[in-house]
């Protein structure tokens, strides 16, 4: 498949449109598929990916950032989904990836009109005994007085 912009630049070249006319489409093309939704999807699920057993011994913690393609009926594809920041644990990847199954969210919307987009989601694992992570100082604001204010105190698993 040949990219919109490349092929706009080469009918221009090729004198089949104009230059004025290939910018025109090439900004048409890009607003269209890249424009954000003028509200974000919203996760209904409450506590979907869960901490995998066999990292709990170990006291493991880490973060990964999926990329998932929620359709415009707020169903997540599973066989979209991609790791773009591994946790470098294995067991947390594979757990943020499967665990993307049973996500369920209101569709992101554009002038009022449901639509499919693609977000980076991330996934944090933390273990209820795990040594605070640095820049973590939300998740652990119970441990933690001078933390910011309105955090999750007491999250041990994802969110």
């Amino acid at each position: 498949m040949i990219p919109a912009a490349v092929l706009a630049v080469a009918l221009a070249l090729a004198g089949c449109i104009t230059q004025d006319d290939a910018r025109k489409l090439v900004s048409d093309l890009q607003e269209s598929q890249t424009s954000r939704p003028d509200v974000p999807p919203m996760m209904l699920t409450r506590d979907p990916i869960r901490y995998p057993a066999s990292m709990y011994g170990q006291h493991a913690q880490g973060n990964v950032t999926l990329r998932i393609f929620i359709d415009a009926v707020g169903r997540v594809h599973p066989e979209s989904t991609q790791v773009v920041e591994s946790s470098g644990v294995p067991a947390f990847d594979s757990a943020a990836v499967s665990g993307v199954r049973d996500l369920q969210f209101t569709p992101a919307k554009r002038k009022g009109t449901a639509v499919a987009v693609s977000v980076l989601f991330p996934v944090y694992f933390r273990h209820p005994q795990g040594a605070p992570v640095p820049g973590d100082s939300v998740l652990h604001r119970g441990e933690h007085p001078a933390a910011a204010p309105g955090g999750a105190a007491g999250d041990t698993t994802r969110r």
